[in-house]
C-alpha cells in the first residue's frame, strides 16, 4: 500500500466542524475535528478507481456503508459530474479494517486510534 500524507489546507465547510484530509493512490480518510483537534467522525474511502466505497462513521448514526458513484458519465458530456454517495450492500469490515491497519502507519496516532476503534465496534 502507498503511504499516506496529510493533504494541506482541505475544503472547510461551513457550521460543519473542521476538518482533516489523508490520502494515497489507494484510500482516503477524511476526519472531522472538535475545536480541540480531536477527532469526532470520518469518512473512510477505498477501492479508489476500482469499485469505491466510503465507511461513515458518526457518533449519531454508527458506521454506513455507501457506493462512490464518481461522476463519470459516457453519454457525451464533456465534463465530469460531482461524485455523491448512493446505498450500498454489506460491508466486509475485516477486510476494510486490515487495509486500513496497514495504511494507518503513517496517520497521527489519535486518528488511527480513533478510525481503528470504530472499525472494530
Amino acid at each position: 500500500m502507498t503511504a499516506v500524507h496529510e493533504v494541506l489546507r482541505p475544503r472547510q465547510v461551513p457550521d460543519e466542524p473542521p476538518r482533516r484530509w489523508f490520502s494515497s493512490s489507494e484510500l482516503d480518510l477524511i476526519v472531522w475535528c472538535d475545536a480541540a483537534g480531536a477527532p469526532v467522525a470520518f469518512q473512510l474511502c477505498y477501492d479508489k478507481g476500482r469499485r469505491e466505497r466510503a465507511l461513515t462513521w458518526e457518533p449519531a448514526t454508527g458506521l454506513i456503508q455507501s457506493a462512490v458513484d464518481d461522476g463519470e458519465f459516457d453519454i457525451g458530456m464533456r465534463y465530469k459530474a460531482t461524485p455523491v454517495l448512493e446505498p450500498d450492500g454489506p460491508i466486509d469490515v475485516p477486510r476494510v479494517a486490515e487495509r486500513f491497519r496497514s495504511a494507518s502507519l503513517g496517520l497521527p496516532a489519535d486518528i488511527a486510534d480513533f478510525v481503528s476503534a470504530r472499525l472494530r465496534a
